[in-house]
């Protein structure tokens, strides 16, 4: 069975469009939403309510900022607007409609999870209206002659808490990220947002920095011995492919940027 994979797609709703063309499956990992755009800072969530120099701004800060710095920065640009929420959640809310209207009119099965720039809770609204797309986020499904298992979002680091903010990003407690991973239990296909905890992997060389994953991956891994480890997240990694024992892990790209998917049989 050829199954398309993507992650990252950041609103290129144009490519995701074509993302299944020839395929009997298409897969998403996550982030459908535009909300910092690093290639164009005219684009973007962030753009469009504060201007590109925040995006500009944003992006020095997250790879050079010291702690608390981008937390800091945002927290002030926000603080000189009027109900800055609502704002960023008409902006969401017009970039869903867009990309899950793109999804809906994909003509093959289609199984998708949240990244962490993306907002879970309004999806159930807009998948409704297309049943052959089916959010999976902590679940395991028969694709194919496969057991495939489905986890979302991002983990946080151990002790931290998600926090409340203007744009509700799809963090994690590492706890409930962790049980999340290991309810999931043996699978042939491990497809997840994060990458493993391997530094190679986690490790973004434009960022400068290990993007956040969980212990729980690796061990999952290591346990039940998946074929294959799908992932996302990181835009720029390191290195976009490594085993773990058996299994081949790898990242199925930055879709935003690269505009194809990664094709897998299985």
């Amino acid at each position: 069975m050829l199954v398309h994979v993507v992650s990252d797609i950041h609103g290129n709703a144009a490519d995701l469009a074509r993302a299944a063309d020839g395929a009997e499956a298409l897969v998403v990992l996550g982030d459908l939403l535009d909300f910092v755009d690093y290639d164009d800072p005219a684009q973007g969530i962030l753009a469009e309510i504060l201007g590109p120099q925040a995006t500009v701004e944003f992006a020095r800060l997250r790879s050079e900022g010291g702690p608390g710095a981008l937390r800091e920065y945002t927290r002030r640009l926000w603080a000189d607007l009027d109900d800055p929420a609502a704002l960023v959640d008409a902006a969401v809310r017009r970039r869903y409609e867009q990309m899950f209207a793109v999804l809906g009119a994909i003509d093959v099965p289609v199984w998708l999870i949240p990244g962490n720039v993306d907002v879970p809770a309004l999806w159930p609204e807009f998948l409704a209206a297309y049943p052959h797309l089916r959010s999976v986020d902590g679940e395991v499904v028969e694709i194919g002659e496969h057991r495939v298992g489905f986890v979302g979002g991002v983990p946080l680091p151990p002790g931290m808490e998600p926090r409340a903010g203007v744009f509700r990003a799809y963090m994690r407690e590492a706890g409930e990220y962790a049980a999340a991973v290991e309810a999931l239990g043996p699978v042939d296909v491990l497809c997840s947002h994060a990458p493993p905890a391997v530094a190679e992997l986690a490790y973004d060389v434009v960022a400068r920095t290990h993007e956040l994953t969980s212990p729980t991956l690796v061990e999952h891994i290591r346990e039940y011995r998946p074929r294959l480890a799908l992932y996302g997240h990181v835009h720029a990694p390191l290195t976009g492919r490594a085993r773990i024992g058996p299994t081949e892990c790898v990242n199925v790209g930055h879709f935003r940027r690269r505009g194809t998917p990664a094709a897998v049989r299985w």
